[in-house]
């Protein structure tokens, strides 16, 4: 599968459609042992909730979501909380970037990525924030793509299946200008 296969849109709202196919890349990414805040086993419901939650932030302007879609639906997903506390106008955080096990080491994190990255230039952003796994895909991803490595926080979060795992913070610096 080649980049140009994936489709990417900016969710304005989050209908039961958009939730189940959401719901069954989140059960998809932490059964295959994505460290992304839930433990196994992540019934269907449990990630229903969660993406009902986004959906009521995306419904306030608080937080976007963006999807890549491939022939068989949602293939991954990148959001950006948008709303910060008033001294921290011009930041977001970047979270829950995930990808499909099927579209995998195909480029499509990296997509995913520069279009969170767009989208945080066009929401008047300058800075972006993340964590993940230490030394992990994804942050071995993040320090490709530019963003700087602030630290480590040792036992930080577990893994789907249990066990601790420390997280890396990021953080990336981006222009609104031309």
């Amino acid at each position: 599968m080649k980049a140009a296969a994936w489709k990417l849109r900016r969710l304005e709202t989050l209908g039961e459609r958009e939730i189940e196919s959401l719901t069954d890349l989140l059960v998809d990414c932490v059964e295959g042992g994505a460290s992304v805040g839930f433990l196994l086993p992540l019934t269907r419901d449990r990630a229903a909730a969660f993406w009902r939650k986004v959906a009521s932030a995306v419904a306030l302007g608080e937080r976007a979501v963006l999807v890549a879609l491939d022939e068989q639906g949602v293939c991954g997903t990148v959001q950006l909380i948008l709303a910060q506390m008033e001294n921290q106008p011009h930041r977001a955080d970047l979270a829950k970037m995930l990808v499909h096990r099927r579209a995998r080491r195909r480029g499509l994190g990296e997509t995913l990525m520069l279009a969170a990255e767009q989208l945080g230039r066009e929401s008047g952003k300058t800075l972006l924030v993340l964590d993940a796994v230490t030394d992990g895909d994804a942050a071995r991803l993040y320090g490709r793509l530019g963003w700087v490595r602030v630290g480590d926080i040792p036992e930080y979060a577990l893994f789907p299946r249990g066990g601790t795992c420390s997280t890396t913070v990021f953080y990336k610096q981006i222009s609104t200008g031309p």
